[in-house]
């Protein structure tokens, strides 16, 4: 496991004013929790689809605050990397060096350093060793390192299981559990000031708070915002004779575009009068609806804005440069993974009908190998980063006996598995049957 631990600004927020930033985060990962002071995310199975470790963590470094966070670290455990953020918040950490303004202060390590750098931090970076720091202290240790020199048994029975427990699992020798973060069904958030507000416009710097929060909400549910209302709520003297105001906006289209909001807000409390001074906000979304995205593909429509249409552009690229240079993927009716698909000429592929996809299609993983790999056998086991555990099959596959120029992978006789790697996750094995069996990978799961 890879842990993220982000301090929120400021530190003291309640948990509900916590909740954007976590809201914010569940679009690295779904494994969002709150833990104390921070927001800790768990990144180990969604790293690669931003690029891997170096590239996520320098995203969120970059981004984070913007979102509302002051600093970052990173640590193989949860309550480890909450301890390297509680470091770093208090200075004392030199990776907090000489960054770019742009960049978050960050700190973290490995690990293989995960036991040496958690034995030189303090005991009040560790949640469950406060309450009994001052004992502590008196027995001689300033240190994690120094309480965990401590006998497991005397420890235990003088501070009870929970700091052993808390130890254990900073430390990588206990599993840890967490309760994740899950997005409510409606957005209603409140938020109270820090003083009276006796002006309508004064209520706009809290509005923001508050827009900033559905912004994350909505960006975690694909969403924008259709009409929302803000309520503002009198002191206690007045609730008895006032019953608070409200001041409903709505919006032309779906939108997340806050600075919009922002203004269109801004222009509305301009044009209003509170009766009395107001203590607290609520923000809440009457509807929302599903904002479409940009396609991201790298191929352009049937029409390109201003261009020919995408069927002529190829018939002229290929008149052109010859039609074995211009080709297109083009599916085929054939039992065998390798030959499943080829490629051939932009004109002939666009002409052919695509034949219907077999059931079994469905248990296939979207990433092949271009070369099925064969693994080690340990015990009559296969092993791939680990002893495999076969979880389905055996689906055989016995065909490729006719000849087919166009696509000739050659006869085979197969019986596929999938498999549960302790390190790789879910992956696409076969047995090759014949005089001498062998175990081989052929793709991988998501």
């Amino acid at each position: 496991m890879w842990w993220i631990a982000l301090l929120p600004s400021p530190a003291t927020l309640s948990p509900e004013a916590v909740l954007p930033l976590a809201w914010w985060a569940l679009q690295w990962t779904p494994r969002v929790c709150l833990l104390d002071e921070a927001v800790l995310l768990e990144v180990s199975m969604s790293e690669r689809l931003f690029g891997g470790r170096r590239a996520l963590l320098q995203r969120l470094r970059v981004q984070s605050g913007a979102a509302g966070a002051q600093a970052l670290a990173t640590a193989p455990t949860a309550l480890a990397a909450l301890a390297l953020l509680r470091q770093l918040d208090a200075g004392t950490s030199a990776a907090a060096g000489a960054e770019p303004a742009s960049l978050l202060p960050a700190t973290g390590c490995g690990i293989r350093r995960l036991a040496v750098t958690l034995d030189a931090l303090p005991l009040g970076h560790l949640s469950a060793a406060r309450p009994h720091a001052p004992t502590l202290h008196q027995l001689g240790c300033r240190t994690l390192g120094e309480v965990r020199a401590l006998p497991r048994d005397g420890l235990a029975r003088r501070f009870g299981a929970d700091l052993l427990n808390a130890l254990d699992q900073a430390y990588g020798q206990r599993a840890e559990s967490h309760q994740w973060v899950s997005l409510p069904e409606r957005f209603e958030q409140r938020l109270e000031c820090p003083s009276a507000v006796e002006q309508a416009q004064g209520l706009l710097f809290g509005a923001q708070r508050l827009l900033n929060a559905l912004q994350a909400w909505l960006a975690a549910r694909q969403s924008g915002v259709l009409a929302f209302t803000l309520h503002w709520e009198h002191d206690r003297v007045r609730r008895s004779e006032l019953r608070g105001g409200q001041l409903a906006l709505r919006t032309a289209h779906a939108t997340r575009d806050m600075a919009h909001l922002t203004r269109l807000l801004a222009e509305h409390l301009a044009r209003t009068t509170l009766a009395a001074p107001a203590t607290a906000l609520r923000l809440v979304a009457d509807e929302v609806a599903p904002l479409p995205t940009t396609s991201l593909s790298l191929l352009p429509g049937e029409r390109p804005a201003g261009g020919e249409a995408w069927g002529q552009l190829l018939e002229r690229l290929a008149a052109r440069l010859g039609p074995q240079q211009v080709l297109q993927g083009l599916l085929c009716a054939d039992h065998r993974p390798e030959a499943m698909a080829r490629w051939a000429p932009a004109s002939v592929a666009r002409q052919a009908t695509a034949p219907a996809l077999p059931p079994t299609l469905a248990w296939q993983p979207p990433w092949l190998l271009r070369e099925p790999v064969r693994l080690a056998v340990v015990q009559e086991r296969p092993v791939y980063q680990g002893p495999l555990q076969l979880l389905t099959g055996p689906q055989r596959v016995e065909s490729g006996w006719w000849v087919d120029e166009r696509c000739d992978a050659g006869p085979v006789q197969r019986d596929y598995h999938v498999a549960l790697s302790p390190q790789a996750g879910l992956v696409w094995i076969f047995l090759l049957r014949g005089k001498e069996p062998a175990w081989f990978l052929h793709g991988i799961y998501g």
